[in-house]
């Protein structure tokens, strides 16, 4: 089988990219430059440009020939920029999934994978705390299901990967873990954290999971991934042991103390004239609590096997303290 992807040099299209070669199957994708330090998956073709700039008949050329397809692009609610910043999504995360799904439909490819985020699957099973109505960035993830899944039909499949946090590092690109590193560095008695606790993975189980929405989906479906279920205070007693400091005391923040932190960040963000992905205040309702997910709802469907989480946290939080200290470290692009 040969897939195509968009952002096949990313943390996790690299390692699903990585899976698909070793499985023995091709692979070409697009993304954009810089590659990271010492990049090199052997057998996998890289195109580096924006696919946003090429003509539909460019990206039609690169698929031709392919049955796979992985959309492994797009932005997080990390971003924050001039409101309404739901543009923003839509222009990176929505609309080049209804352009590029109907551009794989007429060249031929038959399975698709979209990289999407647990934050829908949260909108789902929690509707009173009406995620997608209030939050920006879930509105973009849920919208971008629904357009990708509505592409479907007996012989395109469409699947929908709900990825929570993830954990893995690649050489040369600053982990989406940074900024909370240095935030818990700063508290240098002890650390504060709101209560609560998520689903993980690993990259290596993204790829499988990755692998196996193309190799064994069919239809249109959103997966939820997640497979280790850790309290906040589970995932900071390794994060602490990563970063040296073993016996820092931990101190669980209560929601209604969240939410006055979050207050204050919010108005910093309108005093500066910017807008985040997520409604910092509301947005405490679910981060402080247990953002759980049971692996048969979507990771042992498709073959994702355990892994080592405890190394890949330590790895990821090694790696974000280091890219504290260098400044040549791959961040998140858009253009």
């Amino acid at each position: 089988m040969k897939i195509f992807m968009i952002g096949g040099t990313g943390l996790l299209g690299s390692a699903a990219a990585s899976k698909f070669i070793q499985e023995s199957h091709q692979v070409i994708t697009i993304a954009l430059p810089p590659l990271p330090t010492d990049f090199n998956i052997p057998g996998l073709e890289i195109i580096l440009g924006n696919y946003l700039q090429m003509t539909d008949e460019t990206l039609l050329s690169y698929m031709r020939g392919c049955e796979g397809f992985v959309f492994a692009a797009g932005i997080d609610e990390r971003i924050e920029s001039k409101p309404p910043i739901y543009d923003m999504f839509k222009k990176y995360n929505i609309d080049p999934v209804d352009r590029l799904l109907k551009l794989a439909k007429q060249a031929g490819i038959t399975q698709v994978v979209i990289l999407g985020s647990y934050f829908a699957y949260f909108d789902r099973v929690r509707p009173s705390l009406k995620l997608s109505k209030t939050h920006p960035y879930i509105k973009s993830r849920v919208e971008q299901a629904r357009i990708a899944l509505s592409h479907a039909n007996d012989s395109f499949h469409v699947a929908v990967l709900e990825l929570p946090y993830i954990f893995g590092v690649q050489k040369g690109r600053k982990p989406v873990w940074t900024i909370i590193v240095e935030r818990i560095v700063k508290m240098k008695k002890r650390t504060y954290y709101p209560k609560g606790g998520t689903t993980m993975v690993t990259t290596t189980q993204v790829a499988q999971a990755i692998y196996g929405a193309i190799t064994r989906h069919k239809g249109a479906k959103c997966y939820p991934i997640g497979y280790y279920n850790l309290t906040n205070r589970e995932f900071l007693v390794i994060v602490h042991e990563a970063l040296g400091t073993p016996n820092k005391p931990i101190i669980l923040i209560p929601k209604v103390v969240f939410k006055i932190a979050m207050f204050f960040e919010t108005k910093r963000r309108k005093r500066a004239g910017v807008e985040g992905g997520l409604n910092l205040v509301k947005f405490a309702s679910l981060q402080c609590t247990n953002q759980f997910i049971d692996p048969s709802l979507g990771s042992n469907l498709l073959g994702v096997e355990p892994d080592d989480i405890k190394q890949a946290i330590i790895d990821s939080i090694k790696l974000s303290y280091e890219a504290l200290h260098t400044s040549n470290m791959i961040d998140m692009k858009k253009d």
